[in-house]
């Protein structure tokens, strides 16, 4: 009886054993669900383009996505600080961000607008921010640039849509935004337009640490192959039309 009850424990541990060899490693993905299209809340759970991106990667390099959703200016900290293992969130690549992180190829190619309200037609490039306040997310590409302008009194918010609200009830003048969010606030809010002038391109890519030398190869060839195998073009018609 005891040879047998071995016998079925020895089993059982193997079984265990078979079972965790072949199960996938996790990769903790950071992002902040605060800018449609690429990711935002649906029924409390992150989804967009950067979500499903970052899944079909997952899928070509065998890992199983657990995505991680806090403030923007905490992704980059967080990463650093090893809770995530890489940040996803319509991030650009700069010079100050590149001394601590590492960015992949890029994946999508962007540039800033302007959100005013209708029939308020004094703002039509950048240089008309001048005078005005402005509202841009904390630590996003628009702050950087907004930041830039003289005589320019800036509003930073945490989330794009507390900006669009404060656009709406006249605390603002305008919105400095990347462009595709935009289009997505201003379809979902009568009443606002983009002004017809567009700032610099950008392009969004995927963070890691410096040292992940070996993901940042995985991810790079996953993003050659997603482009090539028509999945990335899926998303693009999914999401932009």
């Amino acid at each position: 009886m005891k040879k047998m009850f071995k016998i079925v424990l020895m089993c059982g541990l193997l079984l265990t054993l078979s079972l965790s060899a072949f199960a996938k490693k996790k990769l903790y993905v950071g992002t902040n669900a605060e800018f449609p299209p690429f990711e935002y809340l649906e029924n409390g759970k992150p989804v967009g383009f950067d979500i499903d991106l970052v899944e079909e990667l997952g899928k070509i390099m065998d890992y199983d996505i657990k995505i991680v959703d806090m403030a923007f200016d905490g992704l980059l900290p967080a990463l650093q600080m090893k809770k995530v293992d890489l940040v996803i969130a319509g991030m650009t690549e700069t010079p100050e961000r590149t001394k601590t992180v590492s960015f992949t190829q890029p994946y999508y190619t962007a540039s800033q607008v302007i959100i005013t309200r209708k029939g308020e037609n004094g703002i039509k490039s950048f240089d008309d921010l001048k005078g005005k306040k402005v509202g841009v997310m904390l630590g996003f590409t628009g702050d950087i640039v907004v930041s830039k302008i003289d005589g320019v009194k800036v509003e930073r918010y945490n989330a794009a849509y507390a900006g669009i609200m404060a656009l709406k009830a006249n605390k603002i003048d305008a919105v400095v935004l990347d462009s595709e969010p935009a289009k997505n606030f201003v379809l979902q809010n009568e009443g606002l337009e983009i002004a017809q002038t567009e700032g610099a391109q950008e392009e969004y890519a995927i963070a890691v640490r410096k040292n992940d030398t070996q993901l940042m190869e995985q991810l790079d060839n996953a993003l050659t192959e997603i482009k090539s195998n028509g999945k990335y073009q899926e998303l693009i018609n999914k999401y932009f039309k």
